[in-house]
Formats: structure tokens, C-alpha cells, sequence
């Protein structure tokens, strides 16, 4: 399982991007700032975490 998940300077979640099983290979994303109900979120600094199972 892969996760990427945008959080603000708080640690709070902001969106959920990935939250599922992913074939090897070479993978691209693109965040278009809004929260994980559709809205647009405010100018700001927001971080990324990224976590992968074992493989």
C-alpha cells in the first residue's frame, strides 16, 4: 500500500491524494490545492508525507 497525504504546519490532514496498491514503476501527482471535501484551501505552507508498505 502507498499513501500520500498533504497535512498542514499543524499535522492535520489536509487531503488524501493515495491511499491504495500501486505497480511498480514511475508515478507522477499533482495537487490541486483543495481539502480532502472539494474546497479550495488558503495560500499557505503545506507538507507532504508519503509511506509505502513493505516491498
Amino acid at each position: 500500500m502507498i499513501f500520500i497525504t498533504i497535512i498542514d504546519r499543524m499535522g492535520r490532514i489536509i487531503k488524501n491524494l493515495v491511499s491504495n496498491q500501486q505497480n511498480a514503476g514511475y508515478k507522477s501527482i499533482q495537487w490541486n490545492a483543495t481539502n480532502n471535501q472539494g474546497q479550495p484551501v488558503s495560500a499557505g505552507v503545506y507538507l507532504y508525507s508519503i509511506e509505502a508498505g513493505e516491498f
